[in-house]
């Protein structure tokens, strides 16, 4: 065969395997896709189409490090490909990297000018950027931020007088927005820049007031108490006194079960007492099992609240006889984070020894602001708790120890050898993850199948073989990793010569994945796995990322 006839060859066997690619795509078979694809370029790897295809599989499955170099690769191959930009621009949003989406936005719309869609794409962008930077510029110096947990005494709450009014500064700002919108329809756009300039200061002023001032005071100040009254005619779940019992929650849960609320008042006291709680713990929490006695350890569950009731049904209740760590992710994605995150924490109210808490990288200011935690705690609660909710999440423990053999923690290891448990016990962790260093690495690496390290396939951490895992391992006397923060199609892997388990409890991931869920069960004293996997259960009919940010959502 002649070198043009094995060319020619080679291009129609890549566009053949690119047909299987796609079906599999279409199948939500993101993994066996990258796999075909990655074929189509072994055999043909100047076609920008098969980098581009790969690349929002890898978005799909949120290997947004992998998505960006395989788009950036089409763009390389043809510079002119929307399509690579448009990915590109899709896996930096997903990461909220929105000045780089914009970017690869307005080039979509240079080489495709009349194509709507990437109009939309952009003005969306546009906003979301605008938005990035006025919050920037109203943003107070750390050092002059205060505490929203601080400000509230929920054992007051609805004792005040009967004024609940507005704060002048943020009534303000609809006021502001109005003025505008009337600007553009009397005296059109370009006189209606000059306003939107004016308006701009106006609201940065406004802004710097709320943030340093009424904040300042406290959010809750008296004048709004009187909101947070439990009315007589409230049929939900009660806490009397300070106490949190196992029928409340029994109740509260049920009350969830039927799409029915918790009274504000209560949710305050559940998220203030946690946070109490959580604040008195040290990064890395030593846990101990008696001989005999039994925990489980559970993964994501990303705010499928109807299959974190499935597992407590196969499980049991968490209590002081049956344990439970719940390894990160508890929110965002999945639309009944708000029930998962007052279900878990209340049962850290009931008995502190019956559930621990483990960070993961959702627990974040970042990511709940793009994947739904955020818009959906100020639908069902109020802007209040959106605050409350991250200070709460920066007081979480980094990762667990079980009877100094297990490590548990919700990402993976390290970028570099020699870490010993005190120094993650001796992280700061009080504060929203950083992009790199060892609390970042805890949150977001992932392991891989071969030796040594890598760069992260998700653009944040990295990826670590089964040398870095036995060497970890070895140098703190411990036995085992135990980590979540990624879809497996069982509900769990096991890697690195058994040394190394991940568990996901999230079955039929966003509604579309078709994976099971599992959790881990380990008795003392030879705390073997025994691991117990499960499938999705039904919910009521709210979609995954119901309340994710609109710009993302157009990508889902």
């Amino acid at each position: 065969m002649s070198d043009m006839e094995f060319q020619d060859s080679s291009v129609s066997r890549a566009e053949e395997i690119k047909v299987l690619a796609n079906e599999a795509f279409k199948a939500h078979k993101y993994g066996q896709a990258i796999d075909l694809y990655t074929q189509a370029i072994e055999l043909n790897g100047q076609n920008a189409v098969y980098w581009a295809n790969r690349a929002i599989a890898h978005t799909k499955l949120e290997e947004y490090g992998s998505a960006i170099q395989d788009a950036s690769k089409a763009i390389e191959i043809d510079p002119k490909y929307s399509k690579g930009y448009y990915r590109r621009g899709a896996a930096f949003l997903a990461m909220g990297k929105f000045k780089e989406a914009l970017k690869d936005f307005q080039q979509v719309k240079k080489i495709s000018p009349n194509d709507p869609d990437a109009t939309k794409k952009l003005k969306e962008c546009e906003k979301a950027v605008m938005k990035l930077k006025f919050e920037e510029a109203i943003a107070a110096p750390e050092s002059e931020r205060h505490s929203v947990a601080d400000s509230i005494d929920f054992h007051n709450i609805g004792t005040g007088p009967s004024s609940s009014s507005m704060p002048t500064q943020v009534a303000m700002a609809p006021v502001a927005a109005a003025v505008l919108a009337a600007a553009v329809i009397l005296v059109g756009r370009e006189t209606a820049a000059i306003v939107l300039a004016v308006l701009m200061v106006i609201l940065v002023v406004i802004g710097a007031c709320w943030w340093g001032g009424w904040r300042g005071r406290g959010v809750f100040s008296k004048r709004q108490i009187l909101d947070l009254e439990v009315e007589p005619q409230y049929s939900g779940a009660r806490i009397e006194g300070d106490t949190v019992t196992l029928d409340f929650v029994k109740k509260m849960m049920d009350d969830f079960k039927n799409q029915n609320c918790l009274h504000k008042r209560y949710a305050f006291q559940i998220v203030l007492q946690t946070r109490e709680m959580l604040r008195a713990l040290p990064s890395l929490v030593d846990i101990n099992i008696p001989d005999g006695k039994h925990f489980t350890v559970c993964g994501d569950v990303h705010g499928q609240f109807y299959d974190l009731l499935n597992i407590f049904e196969l499980n049991g209740l968490p209590s002081e006889e049956n344990p439970y760590l719940f390894n990160g992710d508890f929110v965002d994605r999945g639309s009944f984070s708000v029930e998962v995150i007052l279900t878990l924490f209340a049962f850290k109210c009931m008995c502190p020894s019956a559930i621990y808490l483990s960070r993961g990288n959702h627990e974040s200011k970042s990511m709940n602001k793009i994947y739904g935690f955020e818009g959906e705690v100020r639908s069902k609660l109020s802007e209040t708790f959106v605050e409350l909710f991250a200070e709460v999440f920066c007081c979480l423990p980094l990762a667990h120890v079980i009877n100094d053999k297990v490590f548990v923690v919700h990402g993976g290891l390290f970028s570099v050898d020699g870490v010993k448990l005190s120094d993650i016990r001796a992280i700061d962790r009080f504060c929203e993850p950083p992009e790199e260093g060892l609390m970042c690495e805890l949150l977001w690496s992932d392991p891989q199948p071969f030796p040594g390290r890598g760069p992260s396939k998700r653009g944040v951490g990295l990826s670590f073989g089964g040398d870095v895992t036995k060497k970890f391992l070895q140098e703190n006397n411990l036995d085992l990793v135990v980590r979540s923060h990624e879809v497996k199609d069982e509900g769990f892997e096991i890697e690195h010569d058994g040394k190394l388990i991940t568990v996901f409890s999230a079955p039929n991931y966003c509604d579309q994945m078709g994976n099971k869920g599992a959790f881990i069960q380990f008795e003392a004293p030879e705390l073997k796995p025994n691991i117990v996997t499960f499938s999705a259960v039904p919910h009521p009919d709210v979609k995954p990322m119901a309340y994710a940010n609109n710009f993302l959502r157009m990508f889902s």
